[in-house]
């Protein structure tokens, strides 16, 4: 089996972890760090604004069963890529919208869809397209952790609409 592997940031990893990982054909999700200049970051540094990481998830896909250019599609209705360096009520640089593509076909993917997308947003995508340096994996408890708190809090009110909006809109990408 072919495996492929995407890099995206929209916001805090755990709403993007809990979507991708209800998707069809994705294997495996991990959440994590990117883009910064700090090496093997801490999730207190990443909170402070100060690495230049943001909070990714990097999913690791079939592409027999679901394509870069699907993931991409599921990218854009789970966050709002059109805030800078903010999502909801998450403030900072570590909840940018960023891809970060791990070739050039994922660039120029990622390129594509961003204008193909950017029609369905009232004001401009703000959404970084980055190659992938170096992939940090977060913390033990950030990893599952929608799966393994869905009554705290914030996987109430803001991980679980996104959730239950990717299965109303995307039936046929749902495991």
């Amino acid at each position: 089996m072919k495996q492929e592997v995407a890099t995206f940031g929209g916001g805090c990893f755990w709403c993007l972890e809990a979507v991708f990982e209800e998707t069809r054909g994705v294997l495996d999700v991990v959440s994590g760090y990117a883009g910064g200049e700090v090496k093997n970051p801490t999730y207190e540094q990443v909170c402070s604004g100060t690495t230049g990481h943001a909070e990714v998830v990097q999913i690791t896909f079939d592409p027999m069963i679901i394509s870069y250019e699907e993931l991409l599609k599921i990218f854009w209705l789970i966050h709002d890529p059109t805030t800078l360096n903010r999502q909801g009520n998450d403030i900072g640089t570590q909840y940018r919208s960023v891809i970060f593509y791990h070739d050039e076909k994922q660039k120029e993917q990622a390129q594509a869809s961003m204008k193909t997308f950017s029609s369905k947003f009232i004001k401009p995508i703000v959404t970084e397209v980055k190659p992938l340096e170096v992939f940090y994996k977060a913390e033990a408890y950030h990893q599952d952790y929608f799966k393994n708190n869905p009554t705290q809090g914030y996987c109430v009110f803001v991980v679980s609409p996104k959730v239950q909006h990717f299965k109303h809109e995307y039936k046929d990408l749902v495991k």
